[in-house]
């Protein structure tokens, strides 16, 4: 009756809650039925279903436990193959979590004890096997909490690690946003800042342009009444003084057409342009405007796009820029004038810089002394120079910005104080338009342009206007009539306006298209013209590779003891064709 109401009190109820409807699965190790059928008595009155798996050998107690597929294990201590603490050793390597009870007639007090610290859950003595139920509720009551705190340390662990792990994640977030908001106060800072530079640029202009407007009216009147005036005057004196009157009334003018070009209201016609050809073709009057301290150098890119610019202010441009640049090398340097296709993908950082899109650039750059980060930030203003006074008016990055803006591109400024300055001209590509068909050579008769008492016509063509002024004076007094040509594109433009010359004498080395590029577009244009070439190196195999010039057609720099003259004479002597009708190409500029 105790055991039944036990049964009702506590088992029963604990058993349901843990176990549900399942069976509880004991694993019994006895080696007597008669004990085990006492077992079976006392297990029944749980009032809860159970299966019991007996075992007896260690072997197959070993396999039992190895599967852990029980919830109890019941064992007696004295056994006839080995002993109850080797059986609790097994399973506490085999299955550490299910709870282990000692069931035995001989287990004496000492033992107990030592059961109990090697890892048995609790004892029972045969005796008193009334006390086996309360025992096994105990045992898997304890198993039960023990592996939910296991279970909930596990979760803890988990949580930990995905709160790391989330933890982590939100400071990656964190730090991605605030690189982001960073990036967009940069950003929108930059905005903000080229927006109030092109509104002061604008307003500048704005006003330029209506002073320029105002002035130009002055100076109209002024120049008109200069004009009446000179007619009417007849002292050398007043001729004079109205002389000085108009020279500064043309340079008022002139300064007016510099704040139209800031403002972007000067009157343009951008037509396609050769850069590559109007570069070269400058090389004389940028060295005599920046003088012989400064070295020239020109890098041209082959296949350059043609830019769609006005001719005329695209030169003032690149002249203006060399000034600038000569002023920033007090004691001499290298200008270097290079040409090249870009394109541009990203947004402008400045408001003087270009869009994205397809530009002819050409950059003029110094060895000079850079620009300080006040200065640069309004070297576009005009009127704005570091220079001292009467040595400029402030005018000339004002006149190339509106010019580059105008004629839809933009300026950049590359600069490193002690080091130089590189300002880059981004110019619109003119559109490819359909290829010209080739224009049928012309015959041009020579011999009806010329006399027959003419004297031969030699074309010299040299870079260097010095060494081109000995060799057209002693051409000139051997009795030959000379024209000149400062460059390669020069002297082509030359022959198509007039090819009727005896002879071209070509300098090897010049910018732009060297001696040889020339002359192989002159026999491709005009085949019976003789070429002789003039050169400052020792080895000219470069020149007789091909097999077109022999030695008698070179002659070398220093001119010694009348070379030049006696190979000038065969060169006349020997035409490529006898007579003087030569055919002339009429294609007009190289694509």
């Amino acid at each position: 009756m105790a055991i039944e109401q036990l049964k009702d009190a506590e088992t029963e109820p604990g058993l349901a809650e843990g176990y549900g409807s399942e069976p509880l699965r004991i694993l019994l190790l006895e080696d007597s039925d008669l004990d085990t059928e006492l077992l079976g008595g006392v297990l029944d009155d749980l009032g809860h279903p159970y299966d019991l798996d007996r075992v007896m050998t260690q072997a197959d107690f070993t396999r039992a436990a190895a599967a852990r597929a029980h919830h109890l294990i019941l064992a007696d201590y004295v056994l006839p193959t080995f002993d109850g603490l080797s059986a609790l050793a097994i399973a506490r390597v085999q299955c550490p979590g299910t709870p282990f009870v000692f069931v035995s007639g001989t287990l004496g007090e000492d033992v107990a004890v030592e059961a109990l610290k090697r890892g048995a859950t609790d004892y029972v003595t045969k005796q008193r096997l009334d006390r086996l139920p309360r025992t096994i509720m105990r045992a898997l009551s304890e198993a039960r909490a023990r592996a939910e705190r296991e279970r909930a340390l596990q979760d803890l662990r988990e949580l930990n690690e995905t709160l790391e792990a989330r933890v982590e994640a939100r400071t990656r977030e964190l730090a991605a946003a605030n690189t982001e908001l960073h990036r967009q106060i940069v950003e929108r800072e930059r905005v903000e800042e080229a927006l109030r530079q092109a509104q002061r640029l604008e307003a500048v202009g704005q006003l330029t342009s209506g002073v320029a407007h105002d002035f130009n009216n002055l100076l109209t009147v002024i120049s008109g009444n200069i004009e009446f005036l000179g007619r009417a005057v007849a002292d050398e004196r007043s001729k004079n003084r109205l002389a000085m009157m108009r020279g500064a009334a043309d340079r008022g003018a002139r300064l007016t057409a510099q704040l139209l070009a800031f403002s972007r209201r000067q009157r343009l016609e951008p037509t396609p342009v050769e850069l590559n050809q109007t570069v070269a073709s400058m090389r004389d009057l940028l060295q005599s405007s920046i003088g012989g301290a400064v070295r020239i150098e020109m890098t041209l890119q082959g296949d350059l796009w043609s830019a769609l610019v006005d001719a005329t202010q695209i030169e003032l441009v690149i002249l203006n820029l060399a000034i600038n640049a000569r002023d920033a090398m007090a004691v001499g340097g290298c200008l270097t004038i290079e040409t090249a296709n870009v394109t541009l993908t990203q947004p402008p950082a400045r408001v003087e810089e270009p869009s994205p899109g397809a530009y002819v650039m050409v950059a003029v750059s110094d060895t000079g002394t850079g620009i300080p980060p006040d200065v640069l930030a309004r070297v576009f203003e005009p009127f704005f120079t570091t220079k001292a006074v009467d040595k400029g008016s402030g005018l000339g990055l004002a006149q190339v910005y509106g010019f580059a803006k105008q004629s839809g591109g933009g300026v950049r400024i590359d600069t490193r104080v002690g080091e130089g300055t590189s300002v880059r001209v981004y110019l619109p590509r003119a559109e490819a338009g359909p290829r010209a068909e080739p224009v049928a050579p012309q015959a041009v008769d020579c011999a009806a342009r010329r006399e027959s008492d003419d004297r031969p016509v030699i074309l010299v063509v040299d870079d260097d206007s010095a060494v081109r002024e000995v060799t057209t004076t002693i051409l000139s007094e051997t009795g030959y009539a000379v024209r000149e040509a400062g460059s390669g594109l020069a002297a082509l433009q030359a022959l198509e306006l007039d090819p009727c010359v005896d002879l071209i004498l070509l300098d090897f080395a010049m910018p732009g298209m060297n001696g040889a590029e020339v002359e192989g577009e002159i026999r491709r244009r005009w085949p019976h013209l003789a070429v002789m070439f003039a050169t400052g190196y020792a080895d000219t195999t470069v020149l007789m590779r091909g097999g077109e010039v022999g030695t008698d057609r070179i002659v070398q720099k220093p001119f010694r003891g009348g070379e030049l003259e006696r190979k000038v004479a065969a060169a006349l002597a020997d035409p490529p064709v006898q007579g003087l009708r030569l055919v002339a190409s009429r294609a007009g500029r190289r694509d």
